[in-house]
């Protein structure tokens, strides 16, 4: 079914997160996310670590490597940005 919905900017990154990880779309992560949240449970999701999030922004796990300018250009140009 189609809608419109208005999502809070920390939902809308937490369901991207986990339309990536588990390679949905975004749709079916948001769809996902609310039966999880009905059901109180992960119902047959990949059990993993999520980023806290503080304000609009994820934290990531610290990593063993300073990120370059280099590594922000190949990331945009692997991703089409």
């Amino acid at each position: 079914m189609r809608t419109t919905i208005n999502l809070a900017e920390d939902a809308l990154i937490a369901a991207r997160n986990v339309a990536q990880r588990e390679r949905l779309s975004l749709g079916d992560a948001v769809s996902e996310l609310i039966r999880r949240g009905s059901t109180g449970g992960t119902r047959g999701m990949k059990q993993e670590l999520q980023p806290a999030l503080r304000g609009r922004f994820a934290l990531l796990a610290l990593r063993d490597e300073v990120v370059t300018p280099q590594h922000v250009r190949e990331l945009m140009e692997r991703e089409g940005i």
